[in-house]
């Protein structure tokens, strides 16, 4: 099961609304990167390639149904974040939490779409199930699939993509160059002596009993290594997305610190907690109680707030722990 998934599933109600987890007061941190000024005017019609090899006309754009909290804010970080009528479970950044929710886990509805007489959707193609994608395009609403950006790397052209099919290509090229320039500044003041630390990426969901490592393809890699740091999940040879903590994977990879995100920190009771996860408390990591923590609605969400995150992590994995 990919992050996003996990992710959306520990977080859903049993309604299927999001649950605010342990705190649910806004944190300027936690706010789409909304330009100044007057909102670009989308010029439609559009045709772009959907993700999964479809030709895809968009007409408008008054109504737009984002299904991924990424592409969310890359669409309010456009400046038509008025035009957003719906969200995904993982898109919780203040400016959108009073939107109607329509998915369940990655699970959409397309009643709850239809509904809301969308011009437009953008979902990646995590969502499903496919069903409810086909019905939605039956009903004549252009859907358009991205593929998910899980490195640095993916960032500038998600946000062209996303631009081109919404018709505002102009702010889209310019959404990209800001978000690459903030990036590069905070890349330039990463500290590059004294070694790279090892930094091993665990996903806890304490009230689920959900303990995970993360490897190669976690998408946490990128995030470190270019934070200065080294993916000690990756380097000690997980291939994969994750793998359940044991004593013995922790002892191999052998972190000098490791990263969570905030509400998993909070779940598992804080540090103090954390350190009775089975074989945490035996790592350099633990020895030292060196934990970076990063708000959940950030962590992983390549797109116009990574040089926020970057700094942050860079800050945390080189300096002391808690």
């Amino acid at each position: 099961m990919g992050l996003v998934a996990l992710v959306a599933l520990t977080a859903c109600g049993t309604d299927g609304t999001a649950s605010p987890g342990p705190s649910a007061s806004p944190s300027t941190a936690d706010r789409a990167d909304v330009p100044p000024g007057p909102p670009p005017r989308p010029r439609l019609p559009a045709t772009v390639r959907s993700a999964d090899g479809r030709d895809v006309t968009v007409r408008s754009a008054d109504r737009i149904v984002p299904l991924s909290g990424a592409v969310a804010e890359t669409v309010f970080s456009l400046g038509l974040g008025d035009r957003v009528v719906a969200r995904d479970v993982s898109a919780t950044f203040e400016q959108a939490r009073k939107l109607p929710v329509v998915t369940r886990a990655h699970d959409v509805s397309a009643e709850s779409v239809l509904s809301l007489k969308p011009g437009v959707v953008l979902a990646d193609t995590r969502t499903g199930p496919r069903e409810a994608l086909d019905q939605i395009r039956r009903a004549g609403v252009p859907v358009v699939l991205l593929d998910p950006p899980s490195r640095l790397s993916d960032i500038g052209p998600q946000i062209e993509r996303i631009a081109a099919a919404l018709g505002v290509r102009d702010a889209g090229a310019a959404l990209r160059r800001r978000t690459q320039e903030r990036v590069d500044e905070v890349r330039r003041g990463i500290p590059r002596g004294g070694g790279r630390p090892r930094v091993a990426f665990l996903y806890l969901r304490g009230s689920a009993s959900v303990y995970l490592l993360g490897g190669a393809r976690s998408g946490a890699s990128s995030l470190i290594e270019a934070a200065g740091g080294v993916d000690a999940g990756k380097e000690s040879g997980l291939t994969k997305d994750f793998t359940p903590i044991t004593s013995e994977a922790l002892a191999k990879a052998a972190p000098d610190v490791i990263l969570v995100m905030s509400r998993g920190l909070a779940s598992v009771g804080g540090v103090d907690g954390l350190l009775k996860v089975p074989g945490v408390a035996e790592t350099p990591a633990g020895l030292d109680r060196r934990v970076a923590s990063v708000d959940d609605g950030v962590l992983l969400n390549y797109g116009p707030r990574t040089d926020v995150v970057l700094r942050s992590l860079a800050g945390q994995i080189h300096r002391g722990g808690r």
